[in-house]
């Protein structure tokens, strides 16, 4: 993995998935997708669409399986590069609450970029799986890139009846909050944190 400027480039390889992926904070939206799990790939281009990010992630998997270790492993990539990039974090907003509708469904994500890693998710769907994607696999994307990336993430689908209007409009959200609270705020001297470290 490196970094330069507020960009970090990883590959991962295991006997599960093979991975290459870039992560650019300051983009221009620009998303260059290619994994064996369609619908994930659509929700990362919405990510990085709606977060102003340039993404680009090579990625195959064992997903003759199921799409577990790719969309986990994909995750953790994500997670590792996008903590690489802030780097020391100073000057960053840090905290960021957004909402985000979706026509009949609306998710919230709240973010502190604190180097504590926690997921706090809140949501229920209608439905199991959205084509071929399960469901539960939304819940192991955002946990390993919140581990990974040492960010805490609130993510709450308030409510809701298509299950892909939910997902989509989770991934809109956290495209959105990451975008704000990772934005830099001329008037934060060094980090925001009475200590001095994030």
């Amino acid at each position: 993995m490196q970094g330069a400027g507020r960009q970090a480039e990883i590959a991962r390889k295991t006997n599960e998935t093979d991975i290459r992926l870039a992560f650019n904070v300051d983009g221009t939206g620009v998303s260059e997708i290619e994994t064996d799990v369609p619908f994930l790939n659509h929700m990362l281009d919405l990510f990085t669409k709606h977060g102003q990010f340039d993404l680009k992630v090579d990625a195959k998997g064992d997903v003759e399986i199921d799409d577990h270790h790719t969309v986990e492993d994909i995750g953790i990539c994500l997670g590792q590069t996008l903590r690489e990039a802030l780097g020391d974090k100073k000057g960053i907003k840090r905290y960021a609450n957004v909402f985000i509708p979706m026509d009949e469904a609306l998710a919230q994500v709240a973010i502190d970029i604190s180097n504590r890693p926690h997921l706090e998710y809140r949501a229920q769907y209608p439905s199991a799986t959205v084509g071929s994607f399960t469901t539960e696999l939304v819940h192991e994307f955002l946990w390993k890139f919140a581990l990974e990336a040492r960010i805490t993430l609130h993510v709450i689908v308030h409510y809701g009846h298509n299950t892909h209007h939910m997902v989509e409009a989770v991934f809109k959200a956290i495209g959105r909050a990451l975008d704000e609270a990772t934005s830099i705020d001329p008037r934060v001297q060094g980090v925001p944190s009475t200590k001095g470290v994030l």
